[in-house]
């Protein structure tokens, strides 16, 4: 007779317990879930004897709402409506991380894992069905290794911290991601990550080389070859968050000159943004990729009459000299006029400081920061664009976004060039599938700062709007959209682990294109019964 090990005794127990256990009425559904969660919690292996309940809170805990809050970027998600989770596991080891996911799958509760909470739709930290939150705020280790130029990054760094650390080690060494210290690695890397240095060395999953995952089992891979390339590539571009919890990155790190280059320049309509937009597509995509200069358009009150006007802020980072950089402006976009007064000289890791709008004088210990005070109510979205919109149709839009923006409140956007290294990477060599054939991609930006469900509808629709009217302009067939930009609004699927293969090509194909099926067969091998799943997850294929 096989003799059962005891962790899996246990668990037999426990199911006996839940099974017995007298039934909360259907007018409180939940009311006992956080508990029973608890006791399941210290029923797992723990480490060292100190029982696994002690990473978690619940509701009924004071610092519940603090935890809770710490990681919510958007505050759309933090409304008494929105659906709470039944605990939060700050998870400090990966044997909590295990019972954790045990834990859920045995009450039949969704899980969402939490590096940075900077998904724009909530779903790491959000659900319409009964989940539990795993933290992954204490997983920030960050080990570099300056003798091969890698670093294994832990998934709930910051990107902060990760450019803090590079910094400390070495002067001409950076690494390819976003410009918002506070971004987790977890997830930023995970849906592809790019920045200002893409047009030079692509995204950050294109120096990855290595990572660690736990699977719906507990079982923890911790190489590529482990996991099985498929696995691997999945991992980059199309989501960690639908195949199990990320551990780590291996990254590989790329040259910076010991100083850099950055500049801003603000044009309005009356100075010419028109015709410089209408340049800036013909010249941002092609022009050396040592230079990346996104565009920042905001509609404004007139200073001098009436009335509503554009501003176009042009945002440069370029890896070499200002004398290099203004050659290369005079010779390939001189309508830019760009002086040697525009140009800031600065270490690279200044250079961050700049990009997060930070402070001139802020030190780079600001970097370190991870939470943030100041959040607020908005929506974002994302489109590419294939084909240079002509000068009337860059006024048409600038007097849409004028239409749709009741000042102070106002529809935004940022351009940010592809070419480059871009354009040379496969789309199939990560699932990140948007490369060659982008000009640029665009951010839809849409801000409001008081809470209540009137005004976000009022919002919410005004942002809907103004991306339809952006329609002729952007890809068609799919209309692409940026994974790491999740937008609900172009398809979700019902929640639970039903989710099919034809149900999710709503998103699906918008997202990843010819990638998705792959991505769909290799979530059929690793995560079958579709255990790590949202709204907009890869699901099994059957």
């Amino acid at each position: 007779m096989k003799i059962l090990s005891p962790p899996t005794f246990i668990y037999i127990l426990y199911l006996i317990y839940l099974i017995t256990i007298p039934r909360v009425s259907s007018s409180s559904p939940s009311l006992t879930v956080p508990h029973h969660f608890l006791q399941c919690l210290d029923t797992q292996p723990s480490d060292h004897g100190s029982p696994n309940s002690a990473t978690a809170v619940i509701p009924t805990n004071s610092s519940f709402s603090a935890n809770l809050m710490s990681a919510v970027r958007n505050l759309r998600f933090a409304s008494a409506s929105n659906r709470k989770p039944e605990a939060i596991v700050a998870a400090l080891t990966e044997t909590h991380i295990r019972a954790t996911i045990s834990c859920c799958k045995l009450l039949n509760l969704e899980l969402r894992v939490r590096s940075g909470g900077h998904d724009y739709e909530g779903f790491s930290y959000t659900s319409p069905v009964p989940f539990v939150i795993l933290d992954m705020y204490n997983f920030h280790k960050i080990d570099i290794n300056m003798a091969d130029e890698t670093v294994w990054v832990q998934a709930g760094a910051s990107l902060g911290e990760l450019y803090y650390n590079i910094a400390s080690k070495s002067k001409v060494h950076a690494f390819p991601a976003g410009v918002c210290p506070k971004v987790g690695a977890g997830g930023h890397f995970s849906g592809g990550g790019f920045g200002n240095l893409m047009r030079k060395y692509g995204l950050s999953i294109d120096h990855i080389i290595d990572a660690q995952i736990m699977d719906a089992n507990g079982k923890v891979y911790r190489d590529r070859r482990s996991m099985g390339e498929d696995v691997f590539w999945a991992l980059r571009g199309g989501g960690g968050g639908s195949y199990g919890v990320i551990l780590a990155w291996k990254i590989k790190l790329v040259r910076v000159p010991e100083k850099v280059t950055v500049f801003k320049l603000e044009r309005t309509v009356r100075e010419g943004a028109v015709d410089l937009v209408h340049k800036w597509q013909q010249v941002a995509p092609v022009i050396d990729r040592d230079l990346f200069i996104r565009l920042e358009i905001k509609p404004i009150n007139r200073k001098i009459s009436k009335g509503k006007t554009i501003k176009v802020s042009f945002i440069g980072m370029f890896l070499g000299t200002p004398e290099r950089l203004l050659n290369i402006t005079k010779n390939k976009f001189p309508e830019l006029h760009l002086t040697s007064s525009d140009c800031l000289v600065k270490k690279w890791i200044d250079s961050v400081v700049f990009w997060a709008n930070y402070p001139e004088k802020a030190p780079i210990e600001i970097l370190l920061k991870r939470i943030s005070a100041n959040e607020y109510y908005w929506k974002r979205t994302s489109d590419f664009v294939q084909t240079p919109i002509s000068k009337q149709g860059l006024k048409t839009i600038f007097q849409t976004m004028i239409d749709h923006s009741p000042l102070p409140r106002r529809v935004w956007m940022q351009w940010n060039p592809w070419g480059g290294r871009m354009g040379e990477i496969p789309s199939d060599a990560t699932a990140f599938v948007h490369r060659g054939g982008n000009l640029f991609m665009i951010e839809h930006f849409m801000n409001w700062y008081r809470p209540g469900d009137k005004l976000e509808e009022k919002f919410l629709a005004i942002a809907r709007s103004f991306k339809e009217a952006m329609a002729p302009y952007v890809s068609k067939n799919p209309r692409e959209a940026f994974f790491n930009y999740r937008d609900v609004d172009i398809g979700i699927t019902t929640p639970g682990y039903n989710a099919t293969y034809e149900g999710a090509k709503v998103y699906g194909e918008k997202y990843f294109k010819g990638n998705y099926l792959r991505l769909v067969k290799t979530k059929a091998r690793f995560d079958r019964t579709n255990f790590f799943r949202s709204q907009q997850g890869i699901p099994v294929l059957a």
